[in-house]
């Protein structure tokens, strides 16, 4: 699925400060959203987020976890669909979905994979469960974990979770 994200230019970025830092810098040293914008694999979360108007959320204090579905994760959406979400009139439902990602706190994969449920940001549940040596949170198997961010920690997943009505 090829599409384009608009709104989230150079200039855009830079705005909103989510450039990471110099080149020295660690994870551990960027907030949540500098860290993603820095990995390069996130670049539909971001536009995402920037749309939705959480940008400024995820580089609070926090702390938070985040399950960040990848650019790979949002291509397999149906056609359409990242589009669709991206423009005004649904930010809303953007806005659930998103926040169906994060849950407060700093949950590090040692106690992701002692859960069976966690609530999300947006109030809903996430089904967590470990299958062999992974973890997966509802349909989404998690790819990379513990990514260190100044306000929380990022597990990268390979599916974009929606939540329950969407």
């Amino acid at each position: 699925m090829k599409f384009e994200i608009k709104n989230l230019t150079i200039a855009t970025i830079a705005a909103l400060g989510i450039v990471a830092g110099g080149a020295g810098a660690r994870a551990a040293d960027q907030d949540i959203v500098e860290t993603a914008v820095a990995a390069g694999q996130f670049k539909t979360l971001a536009a995402a987020l920037n749309e939705a108007g959480l940008v400024s959320t995820l580089k609070g204090s926090g702390p938070f976890t985040v399950f960040a579905p990848t650019d790979a994760a949002f291509a397999k959406l149906p056609a359409g669909t990242v589009e669709n979400l991206l423009k005004p009139e649904n930010k809303d439902k953007l806005t659930a979905i998103l926040t169906y990602h994060v849950v407060p706190g700093r949950v590090m994969a040692a106690d992701v994979a002692k859960l069976q449920t966690a609530k999300t940001v947006n109030g809903k549940m996430l089904n967590v469960s470990t299958k062999g040596s992974g973890v997966t949170v509802n349909d989404a198997n998690v790819t990379r974990t513990d990514i260190a961010a100044s306000n929380g920690v990022i597990h990268v997943v390979d599916t974009v979770i929606l939540p329950p009505n969407n």
